[in-house]
């Protein structure tokens, strides 16, 4: 069993802009992914399964939903403190993080924002212990950068409301015991709705074949005329703004996730210039080596600055949608592209499974592709900074 070597880098001293607090709670999550998650994640890709088996040590690292008052059974924890932590599992695996971020920005965080009092204090404890586990149901067969064609939609009968509709890529769907999804109400407007596993009709089947996230659950929800209580309709949101306010919370997670697999594909590669020799020297004394190597740390120092700020302005409620978007995008673009390279340095021992790299450049492809693709995050700046909505 190979052992976790990793080491954080900090090239620009950026700890110092840490708290004590902050720094100890990364230790931990460090420390419990070193010890739960790097030794067994490898075989766990292999074999496309979800290590179920984590979820309740993800629980009690505080990992899902840490910025939800300590009242609802958070932690009250900044977003830099959540970042740090989405940061470190998915320096483990992207899958592991994704369940995090799904559980907390995607499950927690609108019941939280857009739920009533009854439905906070019934779901939200169960859900931060890991004791309820969620998922989020967005995204249609044929509706995915353009969430405002949904289909899916509910009927008025009387205390309770007909819901009628399809989800697909859908993180954690597989064992969710609830699902927020998104649907339209008899007027047309979106609404978001609370979904009980058990309840009849809902289905949830596995998707199967991935090549990228292998460690997740992935899957479908199905509702077939599914019988959803009207005291399980979020109250205080309607249309788009309920679901992308819930985007904006997971991509803030992704920017600050998807820097973790860069660091640990430069610290992977930078360890294996160290000791492989070729031509007589270790491959790092060339000068092609440390090209990349050069471009990797600074692409990586970058990224650890940009999401710092962007970790103060949404600790301060000052980050904007948009500021989130490029965040993402640059995170993921700034992995993904270090993955390669990396890869590249330990040549063929790159695509094997005694090291993390060809399993992070799989998981980034899709967390590159999902809360919103490279494309859609470039045209979402676009608009931004020239006021013009090249979408339509």
């Amino acid at each position: 069993m190979a052992q976790d070597l990793y080491q954080h880098p900090d090239y620009y001293l950026l700890d110092e802009l840490l708290t004590d607090e902050h720094k100890l709670i990364r230790d931990s999550v460090r420390a419990y992914v070193k010890k739960e998650i790097s030794p067994i994640i490898e075989d766990y890709a292999q074999r496309a399964e979800f290590p179920r088996q984590i979820i309740k040590g993800l629980g009690e690292q505080g990992c899902f939903g840490p910025f939800v008052p300590q009242k609802y059974g958070g932690a009250g924890l900044d977003y830099i403190s959540y970042g740090i932590m989405m940061q470190e599992l998915e320096r483990g695996d992207s899958g592991i993080r994704s369940t995090a971020s799904v559980q907390g920005s995607l499950v927690m965080y609108p019941i939280l924002t857009y739920g009533s009092e009854e439905q906070k204090m019934k779901y939200l404890p169960k859900l931060a212990g890991g004791e309820l586990m969620g998922c989020f149901g967005l995204t249609e067969p044929d509706h995915g950068s353009n969430p405002a064609g949904m289909l899916s939609n509910y009927t008025d009968a009387g205390d309770h409301v007909i819901l009628n509709g399809s989800k697909m890529w859908i993180s954690n769907a597989p064992f969710a015991d609830i699902a927020v999804v998104w649907a339209r109400n008899p007027e047309g407007k979106i609404k978001g709705l609370i979904v009980e596993r058990g309840m009849e009709g809902f289905t949830t089947p596995e998707t199967h074949g991935k090549w990228s996230l292998r460690a997740s659950a992935t899957g479908e929800l199905v509702f077939d005329n599914v019988k959803v209580p009207k005291e399980n309709i979020l109250p205080n949101v309607e249309g788009l703004k309920g679901p992308l306010g819930c985007l904006s919370s997971a991509r803030f997670g992704i920017a600050w996730g998807a820097l973790g697999c860069a660091m640990d594909c430069y610290d992977t590669a930078l360890r294996y210039s160290q000791q492989r020799i070729q031509f007589g020297k270790p491959i790092g004394a060339f000068q092609l080596t440390q090209k990349k190597l050069a471009e990797m740390i600074t692409e990586i120092t970058k990224g650890q600055l940009l999401v710092w700020r962007l970790g103060v302005l949404r600790s301060e409620g000052r980050a904007t949608p948009e500021q989130i978007s490029m965040a993402k995008r640059n995170s993921c673009h700034t992995a993904i592209t270090i993955a390669r390279e990396a890869r590249q340095i330990l040549g063929g021992m790159g695509i094997t499974g005694e090291y993390s790299i060809m399993r992070h450049m799989m998981n980034l492809e899709s967390v590159i592709t999902y809360e919103g693709t490279h494309d859609i995050h470039l045209l979402i700046t676009g608009q931004d900074v020239t006021g013009f909505n090249a979408f339509k």
